[in-house]
């Protein structure tokens, strides 16, 4: 059994590494400002933002999408956005699952909720899930940006998505901690572009 001293040095190296991956990520904030043009210009045109992704990454989709349906900060007044997590639903997940397989169960819902305009966040930490990898060529072909929130090398994913934002690990539980950051920040910056609030 570890000692309690080895325990408190893997805590500190595990929050370490999680900063150093925030850190690598912070050196190139490019990417991240493109995905938030892009949510916006969604959001001005009318249309919508989903997300999807399993386990983990399910409730980050989720997690986000609520977010911009209700709210991110208490200090922002704003309307609620157009945002859906296609993990919601156990009923059309199952069906999907049963009739089509489950590498449909994102797919098959958004083909029938998508439209031309709207933005797809496909989560996930391997960037090689095939459900998500599905969906994402699905709603390449209907119009829908796509935008991946991956690990590693950002896997057969990188791809399908006309933006990624990659976290260069192959932890998921670190990838997941990065995942929510970014689209915290995401929202956040899109918050203050929509109602016009800076600082």
């Amino acid at each position: 059994m570890p000692s309690e001293h080895d325990e408190a040095a893997h805590v500190a190296a595990l929050l370490r590494r999680g900063a150093e991956l925030k850190l690598a990520l912070a050196a190139s904030p490019q990417p991240v400002l493109d995905v938030v043009g892009v949510c916006e210009a969604a959001i001005r045109a009318g249309n919508k933002l989903m997300f999807c992704g399993n386990g983990g990454s399910a409730a980050d989709s989720q997690h986000l999408a609520t977010e911009l349906l209700i709210r991110l900060r208490g200090s922002v007044a704003r309307d609620s956005w157009p945002a859906l997590a296609l993990t919601l639903d156990p009923a059309a997940l199952t069906a999907a699952g049963n009739d089509f397989g489950f590498d449909e169960v994102f797919a098959r819902p958004l083909s029938g909720l998508g439209r031309a305009g709207d933005v797809l966040f496909g989560i996930t930490t391997s960037g090689r899930s095939p459900s998500v990898l599905r969906a994402l060529k699905v709603a390449r072909g209907m119009g829908v940006v796509t935008i991946g929130l991956l690990g590693g090398d950002g896997g057969p994913a990188l791809a399908l998505c006309d933006h990624a934002l990659v976290v260069p690990d192959s932890t998921t539980a670190r990838i997941q901690e990065c995942h929510i950051t970014l689209g915290h920040i995401i929202l956040e910056l899109l918050e203050d572009r929509l109602t016009e609030r800076r600082g």
